[in-house]
């Protein structure tokens, strides 16, 4: 909450999310849910069991049980279920349009069919703006922790398909993996017309990003804390105007950064980066978008007008049509006109 004059806000603006994988959004008690229409044994006793695995040491810690998670998702209903679950959450927190990344070569691995998850979010995704007032691309991203060919595979068969992504992504365990170790996947991407973005900079060093944008030639950057460490990738990225989609509560969950007091991103939004704010994986890092935003506001003060700027940045970074993006424009003016007070 964030008072101003006489005129309290609770309410986050109108934003775009550009950095949310759709697993990641599993709360404790749909993986119940579903692990008992499939009849699957949780090695957890109750959702308190589980949600006592939340405290992370680091990425991995992290990965470990979120893969493990994954095993409730069984059916083309079950990926349905899960994106409803967050369109509905998301649009409650002022999201209105969302670029949902998944993750289909860890479905694969453990023996879902590419078209079950695929089709199983497509489904919730076709009817997002009239069932939730939210437009949304799809975003397939590979595990940078597997080889490429295993990538460039699932790729191909997403080609083949047919299947409605709007571009793909890079994720899983950054360190020791480098962007250049996938030139060949996104050069293919990039042939099929693809959107490219990638995970670079949030426990791997600021070289992943200039290799992301130089080898892999990527639009936007998930996460990108890390450039504040070399003065000339930050004076890139501000020149450039490169799109960094900034995940603040995962950050200190994950213990990229200590606690949120120390989080880089309001010296990162002063010195002129394209910084949004993003979930990331809301369901075990303690918050949606709208949380992120009040965190921020409450420990760093963030004024109606930088919240506005923040907002508007992932609006112009998304992948959305120009004309979908001046609507939203639109929206966080009016926003700004209701939270500040009178003149």
């Amino acid at each position: 909450m964030e008072t101003i004059g006489e005129k309290t806000t609770t309410t986050a603006p109108p934003v775009a999310e550009l950095h949310l994988h759709i697993e990641g959004t599993l709360q404790p008690e749909l993986i119940f849910s579903l692990a008992e229409r499939n009849g699957i044994d949780l090695p957890y006793q109750d959702i308190d069991e589980l949600r006592e695995k939340y405290e992370f040491r680091d990425l991995q810690s992290f990965l470990d049980l979120y893969y493990a998670n994954m095993a409730v998702l069984q059916t083309e209903q079950d990926f349905t279920d899960m994106t409803c679950d967050y369109l509905k959450r998301a649009a409650a927190g002022g999201v209105r349009h969302a670029e949902i990344m998944m993750d289909p070569q860890a479905h694969v691995s453990r023996g879902v069919a590419l078209e079950t998850c695929v089709n199983g979010v497509a489904k919730a995704l076709a009817t997002s703006n009239e069932d939730f007032g939210v437009s949304t691309l799809l975003i397939a991203a590979f595990l940078r922790d597997m080889p490429e060919d295993s990538a460039l595979d699932v790729l191909e068969q997403l080609l083949d398909m047919n299947a409605p992504i709007a571009g793909i992504g890079l994720d899983s365990a950054e360190v020791g993996n480098p962007p250049s170790k996938f030139q060949r996947l996104y050069q293919r991407a990039g042939e099929a017309g693809l959107r490219r973005i990638a995970h670079a900079g949030e426990e791997g060093p600021a070289s992943y990003i200039t290799e992301a944008l130089d080898i892999l030639h990527v639009e936007r950057i998930d996460h990108g804390i890390r450039c504040m460490e070399d003065t000339e990738v930050v004076q890139r990225l501000v020149a450039e105007q490169v799109p960094l989609t900034v995940c603040p509560l995962s950050n200190v969950r994950l213990r990229a950064v200590d606690k949120l007091e120390d989080h880089p991103l309001p010296e990162m939004l002063a010195i002129g980066l394209n910084v949004s704010v993003n979930s990331d994986d809301p369901a075990y890092f303690g918050g949606y978008v709208d949380d992120n935003y009040q965190q921020l506001v409450k420990v760093h003060g963030f004024s109606v007008p930088e919240q506005a700027t923040l907002a508007a940045n992932s609006i112009r970074s998304s992948f959305a049509s120009d004309e979908r993006k001046a609507e939203l424009l639109e929206e966080v003016t009016q926003w700004v006109k209701e939270s500040l007070p009178p003149q």
